[in-house]
């Protein structure tokens, strides 16, 4: 069951479950604040524990605030979308044709049956990208469960409104945000040595962070441009 703690003018959302350590999360679009907590921990602990990272908490608040947003879609000629980084320009073709999707260059086609309207060309758009990266995380996943020593059971890719990804330890699956087919390769890649670094350990505490310094370098730069680039609109609701 989830309470509410209120430090100024920043609500946050508690959860008790059955976990060892504390964690925090501030979630987009607009930087809601939730801190999942073990059952044994008194509300005046999880409030003094806020409280010592609040000037965290506020900073990532900012970044949201920050960050800028697509424009909502309506899947028209020369509306621009984004495959792996790179800007191209929407085409919409009708013919009488199974629907389908083909990018060249900067320019990406979908080819649909007359009459077809918004939602079923985002759906088509949308299972286009899924199958995107899927294709491109397959080899990724296979060399980096080999380096890092560790076994995924499934990859799961999906639409996610808070996250890029996430990892269950215990079911040993990761899951994906088919957005993440729109930013630059190496985004896909720092989030899924992200997810997979979360098999050895599942906090994100010193060791966390030495492993991902040790195997993947650099990996800040990655996090700061994927945090820099559009993200996708939605009717966000809470």
């Amino acid at each position: 069951m989830a309470a509410e703690i209120q430090l100024g003018d920043i609500a946050v959302e508690v959860v008790q479950k059955d976990i060892r350590n504390v964690h925090l999360s501030v979630l987009p679009p607009m930087g809601r604040v939730r801190i999942a907590a073990p059952r044994h921990l008194s509300l005046d602990a999880i409030r003094a524990f806020a409280i010592g990272k609040l000037a965290w908490i506020r900073e990532q608040q900012r970044k949201f605030e920050e960050q800028e947003r697509e424009t909502p879609r309506e899947y028209l000629n020369r509306e621009t979308h984004y495959v792996w980084g790179r800007r191209c320009l929407l085409a919409v073709v009708e013919r009488d044709a199974p629907p389908s999707v083909e990018w060249r260059h900067h320019r990406l086609t979908i080819t649909a049956r007359r009459g077809m309207n918004v939602t079923r060309r985002a759906e088509v758009l949308e299972a286009w990208y899924r199958e995107q990266l899927r294709e491109m995380a397959k080899p990724l996943m296979a060399q980096w469960q080999q380096r890092l020593g560790v076994q995924v059971t499934r990859l799961f890719v999906q639409r996610m409104k808070t996250r890029w990804g996430s990892c269950n330890p215990s079911a040993r699956t990761i899951r994906l945000n088919t957005d993440l087919a729109k930013k630059p390769r190496e985004c896909l890649e720092y989030i899924l040595v992200h997810e997979l670094v979360h098999l050895l350990e599942r906090t994100h505490n010193a060791r966390f962070v030495a492993l991902m310094d040790q195997f993947l370098p650099g990996w800040p730069h990655r996090r700061e441009l994927l945090n820099r680039l559009p993200v996708r609109h939605f009717d966000w609701a809470y």
